[in-house]
């Protein structure tokens, strides 16, 4: 395994770093001070070309692999995770799933507006009966003259109550549910019968919102379909494989920024007379979150290369995001502990990141399911 980039790439991290720390951060300290998302974040992610950078360049899009979408994810975790949201909206889960398995028409309906940020996107998979037990869900869509009703639930879907179009799984036939029964939907947010009924705030970022969507007789023409009927399963799927390394590099952007900060407060903060830095117990607990740091990004950036080879990676995605999201955890209790009162306090950046960093453990695939996946695999 490798931890390098080669230097092409370390070239585009160097400037995504500048752009982190010179033009990201004070927003970010703007989105902790207001709990809103100023429409310059937008603004100066589509001008530097972060919105849609995954999605082709005939409609738009930067055109840019897996890796590089990776890269920026790492970077500006560093500094907020709204930015790694906002760039989901415009190039992740949704807007991939479109561009890779939607047809002329919805391409040309959809993709070129995600990629300058006119649109954005939510992926409604959740429900109040299946949550990481995505085969679960009890969305129904029942098939009508020229269309499709869709009659449910969905609920803790990331920013579907701004979303312009949402990619809906639903339940076409029953008996075969994930094995050619569940199909994927997308749905323009004025289309009658879809509702937004609540919305709810995280324990992260007061910025940071999840939707509840009620359809009530929601019709959907034909052409809403994306992909083959019954295999929108599939789709999930494969769109979160990817997702899942993306969330693992944004672990990672985070426990580095996490780390920084504790080695700089233990060079600054004396106690005793003495620098914390000089003491044991704090060496131990930066050592430790260094050495988890390097394991972690080691082996997601392996897994990348493997998935950029075209190669089959097993449960990798799986072990790259549950190693990820939980190092994220040890580093940042950590943190906080090193930084004493000023990691309990709101206003201090340590504080947020230990919230929110919170929501990896859970969302795209808990932990215990990511090793469901992982025994599975080695099982099988």
């Amino acid at each position: 395994m490798e931890i390098e980039l080669n230097s092409g790439l370390e070239e585009i991290r160097a400037v995504m770093r500048r752009f982190t720390d010179q033009v990201l951060e004070p927003i970010a300290l703007e989105i902790d001070l207001t709990g809103e998302v100023p429409t310059r974040a937008y603004d100066v992610l589509r001008e530097q070309g972060y919105l849609g950078m995954r999605l082709p360049q005939e409609f738009g899009g930067g055109g840019h692999d897996l890796l590089t979408y990776c890269l920026a994810l790492e970077e500006f975790s560093r500094s907020h995770r709204v930015f790694t949201l906002i760039l989901d909206a415009s190039s992740g889960l949704n807007p991939i799933a479109i561009s890779k398995f939607g047809s002329s028409a919805q391409k040309e309906k959809y993709v070129a507006k995600l990629a300058t940020g006119q649109f954005s996107a939510a992926f409604a998979l959740t429900e109040p009966g299946a949550g990481s037990d995505s085969q679960a869900i009890s969305t129904k869509a029942n098939a009508v003259q020229g269309g499709w009703l869709l009659n449910g639930q969905k609920h803790w879907i990331s920013g579907a109550h701004k979303a312009d179009v949402l990619l809906v799984l639903a339940v076409n036939d029953p008996k075969l549910k994930a094995k050619g029964g569940i199909t994927a939907f997308l749905v323009d947010k004025d289309t009658p019968g879809f509702n937004i009924t609540r919305v709810d705030t995280t324990m992260g970022s007061e910025a940071i919102k999840l939707a509840e969507i009620t359809f009530d007789n929601c019709f959907v023409p034909d052409d809403a379909v994306l992909g083959e009927i019954g295999f929108g399963f599939k789709i999930a799927m494969d769109s979160l494989n990817s997702g899942r390394l993306g969330v693992a590099c944004s672990c990672i952007g985070a426990a580095q920024r996490l780390l920084e900060m504790s080695v700089a407060h233990a060079k600054e903060r004396s106690t005793f007379g003495k620098p914390l830095s000089d003491r044991q117990a704090i060496q131990w607990m930066l050592a430790d979150s260094a050495t988890e740091i390097t394991l972690a990004r080691t082996l997601t950036y392996e897994t990348l290369r493997q998935v950029q080879a075209g190669r089959q990676v097993g449960s990798a995605t799986s072990m790259s995001k549950l190693y990820c999201s939980e190092m994220v955890g040890r580093v940042a209790d950590r943190a906080v502990q090193i930084h004493g009162g000023m990691g309990i306090v709101k206003g201090y950046p340590v504080e947020r990141f230990y919230r929110d960093i919170r929501h990896y453990r859970v969302g795209e695939g808990a932990s215990e399911i990511q090793r469901l996946l992982i025994a599975r695999d080695l099982l099988s």
